[in-house]
């Protein structure tokens, strides 16, 4: 008999600071009060915020950062975005790092116009939006603006986890909710929802169910549940919406 994988899922929810490495140390304090094997999902350009201003200095950075990352993440999988440069164009790149590795990462392909990404960051590619396997859990990300491309849902569907990290706008907050907690219904999956906590940004993390369930964030800095395999399983198989069950 095949025993039901499960594992602890935990997302973030902190402010960004101009000093980068007050970020980086918040990250790893906060990484450390996650459980050893747990899956934690940061907020979007968490290290150094979106530093228009500063782009080399936070891709110079980002290199520092993920040394320190990969010698303190074990056997966590921690994803997150940083900013990294290729030759002289910036990119908003996901990473999803473990034990001492980098599994994957993506560049942002969907920029927000509204909040000048498309002025500063060149585009990744969409074909890179596609699952990957981590000891058997199939997990996509989406960074943030990209959740609302209904396409990209299709492209990451029979994943297990959906991981977004984010720095949503407080005035669209019931947006993030809405799509957060869909995205879930309709890939039948899990959801890692992880938003900065400035002034300007939702503050909304939050982990959902494949059937829907949610807890939210409401002032803490940790939200912590667990990915249970048979979950995923029994809602594919209760309402079977030809999501394939093959891992």
């Amino acid at each position: 008999m095949t025993t039901s994988k499960t594992r602890p899922l935990a997302t973030l929810c902190f402010p960004t600071d101009p000093q980068f490495e007050k970020n980086l140390d918040h990250l790893l304090g906060l990484l450390s009060q996650t459980p050893h094997d747990a899956i934690v999902v940061a907020p979007e350009v968490c290290l150094s915020g979106f530093a228009y201003d500063r782009f080399s200095e936070a891709a110079e950075f980002t290199t520092i950062a993920l040394e320190q990352l990969l010698a303190s993440v074990a056997e966590r999988l921690l994803i997150f975005t940083a900013i990294t440069q290729d030759n002289n164009q910036f990119y908003n790149t996901a990473h999803a790092l473990h034990n001492g590795a980098i599994l994957h990462t993506q560049a942002k392909a969907k920029l927000f116009a509204l909040g000048g990404e498309t002025d500063h960051f060149a585009a990744g590619n969409e074909n890179d939006i596609k699952p990957f396997d981590f000891q058997g859990i199939k997990i996509g990300i989406l960074i943030c603006f990209e959740l609302r491309f209904k396409m990209l849902w299709q492209a990451l569907e029979g994943c297990d986890i959906i991981a977004v990290p984010a720095q949503w706008g407080k005035l669209r907050s019931d947006h993030f909710i809405t799509l957060t907690n869909a995205i879930a219904v309709v890939n039948q999956c899990y959801v890692a929802a992880s938003d900065g906590l400035n002034e300007d940004t939702s503050g909304m993390s939050g982990i959902i169910t494949p059937f829907g369930a949610e807890i939210r964030n409401n002032g803490e800095e940790i939200l912590i549940s667990n990915y249970e395999e048979r979950t995923v399983t029994s809602m594919r198989r209760y309402l079977n919406v030809g999501i394939s069950l093959d891992r």
